[in-house]
């Protein structure tokens, strides 16, 4: 699995990608030209301290890499954790991830998203 590390990756993701919303995450969703798939996320201080922050971080990660095979490649994936996240179970989060990447269409098999720029 790899990051999203730079600033810029998320900016141009927030600008450019589409995005999904539930009552625990935000994604934003954009091609990345690449043969696989980056994910970053993002806990703003909003939803607690460092500890809150760290374990919700992990819990969206191990989501994602436990179903990462499932998704189509080539996309940037920005993860934006609400406040309610805080309080989230590894179930809750795992499906509002699973949701939003649904309400995508990022799942193999489904119709490819309008998101893979070939060039």
């Amino acid at each position: 699995m790899e990051s999203l590390k730079k600033n810029d990756d998320f900016r141009r993701c927030y600008r450019t990608g589409k995005s999904y919303a539930n009552r625990l995450l935000v994604l934003y969703v954009c091609g990345n030209g690449l043969e696989r798939n980056r994910i970053g996320i993002s806990v703003s201080k909003k939803v607690g301290n460092s500890v809150v922050r760290h374990r919700v971080t992990r819990l969206v990660r191990e989501s994602y890499r436990l179903h990462e095979d499932m998704f189509n490649s080539g996309l940037d994936m920005a993860v934006v954790a609400r406040t309610r996240a805080a309080d989230a179970s590894y179930h809750e989060i795992e499906s509002a991830l699973l949701h939003l990447t649904r309400q995508a269409k990022l799942h193999r098999g489904s119709e490819r998203s309008s998101l893979h720029n070939h060039g």
